[in-house]
């Protein structure tokens, strides 16, 4: 049940930018300029439970932002990147006040109430010292989107890129 609430979340989420809610913080004392390499962690990106293709193209992405913010992979890295993914379903009820009908007392208005639901995903990139183990930047990403427009890769892309945006450029 995890894993297929886990595949929905990306199938329902990973699709649009503009409703994508970004938290970020990071260790204030960091000197980003002092790190210039990353590698994820292979051990947390085989626990997700995601298609393999999401996470294919959540790590693409991540790897080529870092790369545009001049960190360069690397098989002994500096920073390690760690991801993560979670999802939850919202129910909300919604009120409806139907069309006034004439009863044996006069005008009645009938109040109807519809559940509704969506599924809000997560999605959690932490960013660690290498050699000390620190955590340096955490970022978390949440939203409920959709969009017929858009091929899944620039949806993932767009998730990601909004998630990544405050990380700080290697040149800081």
């Amino acid at each position: 049940m995890k894993s297929f609430l886990s595949l929905l979340f990306f199938s329902l989420t990973i699709v649009s930018c503009s409703s994508v809610k970004v938290i970020t913080d990071f260790d204030s004392s960091a000197n980003f300029s002092n790190y210039t390499s990353f590698a994820f962690s292979n051990s947390q990106i085989k626990k997700l439970e995601i298609s393999d293709l999401d996470k294919k193209r959540i790590l693409s992405s991540i790897e080529n932002l870092m790369q545009n913010k001049g960190y360069v992979s690397s098989s002994n890295p500096d920073l390690i990147i760690n991801i993560d993914t979670k999802s939850r379903e919202d129910v909300y009820i919604n009120r409806y006040n139907d069309f006034p009908y004439y009863g044996w007392y006069g005008p009645t208005i009938s109040t109807t109430y519809k559940p509704s639901s969506r599924i809000v995903g997560l999605l959690y990139i932490d960013v660690i010292d290498a050699k000390t183990g620190s955590l340096l930047w955490q970022g978390n990403g949440s939203g409920s989107l959709s969009s017929n427009k858009l091929s899944r890769d620039e949806l993932i892309n767009n998730f990601v890129t909004k998630l990544l945006e405050s990380y700080p450029s290697k040149n800081l």
